[in-house]
């Protein structure tokens, strides 16, 4: 086995100008590849499938950023970029053990089945006010930004009880929060703001509670024990990050994928295969986060015929393993609705970790999507899709826009 030394270190490219190139560059060079995050930072990424699933699960993977080598160093620069992601705060995303099962547990208390199917008829409603609102008579319309971005927000702001004033200066904030070009005098100043506006949510919700998920933070106990202050908060930022931007990515996706396999939109059309089968495909195919930022190793773990040294970080690259023709066969790199391993993802996650909002993300896209398709089913993009340009953000396939035209 080999630490990896003699092979290239993969970089990232922090402007993600091909992202389905460097996702297959990532996948053929090996299960576990050396790669640089955009600021000179040395990570490791798992890129397969079936090792993905065994590192996500395996013990020896921690979310504690002081056993990160180069944090404990002082490498690591308190204005890099992805500070955010790699250090976001104690919450469910940054703990691990009995301390991640007592948070998770009352995160579930919150966020239960019901409370989400609860928003199903909230969300068609602003699904059809979107709709009325798209100009049907322009040339070309930004769908991103007058469909599949505002949807997201405003469920999640009604989810958390976030008033809906805040959202134009969340939407700011959170471009910067995950973008790599974020100028080192405002990364910093960025993370306060953003801790301020949910520190004020939260302290509002306990002063008087509402029928809203922060509120049923506030309140869920598990035998007498409740979620701190600082925990509620660095949850409360994590569910809206991740609440809103994997949503967007996954409606603007699908659309994307339609619009260039129009046998496989004839399918979802006629009724011959279902919705989501569309957001698993899509999921699966086109991942709406590319990267998830980051794991620690406590010990030497082997991986095929590599090891990933203690004291280094891992990131997950669901980009390349989505396409892993180990786990979708040799079509692993088309895009089928009708592929029987369309479910076999793992985009939301695997292990104690997974994502709490997966459901929630499903279910918007599957209102969103047959609505704007009843509406204009011939929808196309008005422009090449060589020509759609991803936005700096190495963790999230995140489109500047989508220009279509809403034919008819």
């Amino acid at each position: 086995m080999t630490s990896g030394t003699e092979a290239a270190r993969i970089a990232l490219d922090p402007f993600v100008t091909d992202l389905d190139g460097e996702s297959a560059k990532l996948r053929a060079a090996g299960p576990l590849v050396e790669v640089e995050l955009p600021g000179g930072v040395p990570v490791w990424a798992v890129t397969h499938h079936a090792e993905a699933k065994a590192l996500l699960t395996d013990p020896r993977l921690v979310k504690d950023i002081d056993v990160w080598g180069a944090w404990q160093r002082g490498e690591i620069p308190a204005d890099w970029p992805l500070i955010g992601l790699a250090n976001p705060g104690r919450s469910m995303l940054t703990v691990d053990g009995a301390d991640h099962r007592r948070m998770r547990t009352l995160v579930a208390q919150a966020l239960t089945p019901r409370r989400v199917e609860e928003m199903r008829d909230r969300i068609a409603q602003l699904t059809e006010e979107l709709l009325d609102r798209l100009p049907a008579d322009a040339d070309v319309v930004d769908l991103k930004a007058a469909f599949a971005y505002p949807l997201p927000m405003y469920v999640i702001a009604d989810l958390m009880g976030i008033e809906e004033d805040r959202l134009p200066r969340l939407k700011e904030l959170f471009e910067k929060f995950f973008s790599t070009q974020t100028a080192p005098e405002d990364v910093l100043a960025t993370l306060v703001e953003l801790a301020g506006i949910m520190a004020e949510t939260v302290a509002a919700k306990r002063a008087e509670p509402g029928d809203d998920l922060t509120s049923a933070l506030v309140l869920a106990s598990e035998d007498g024990d409740r979620l701190t202050d600082e925990e509620i908060v660095s949850t409360l930022q994590l569910m809206v990050a991740a609440g809103h931007e994997t949503t967007i990515s996954l409606i603007v996706n699908a659309v994307v994928n339609l619009s260039t396999h129009p046998d496989q939109r004839d399918l979802v059309l006629s009724g011959t295969v279902d919705w989501s089968a569309v957001v698993e495909e899509t999921l699966r195919w086109s991942t709406p986060t590319s990267h998830v930022l980051i794991r620690f190793a406590t010990e030497d773990v082997p991986v095929g015929d590599r090891v990933l040294p203690a004291g280094d970080a891992l990131i997950v690259s669901y980009g390349a393993l989505g396409r892993d023709e180990a786990a979708h066969g040799p079509t692993a790199g088309e895009f089928d609705i009708t592929r029987e391993t369309r479910t076999r993802h793992i985009s939301f996650g695997h292990g104690p970790h997974v994502c709490p909002g997966a459901a929630l993300s499903r279910l918007e896209a599957g209102v969103a999507l047959p609505a704007l398709y009843a509406r204009f089913p011939r929808l196309e993009l008005a422009v090449p899709a060589s020509a759609l340009r991803n936005k700096p953000v190495v963790t999230q396939n995140d489109l500047f826009e989508l220009p279509v035209r809403l034919t008819v």
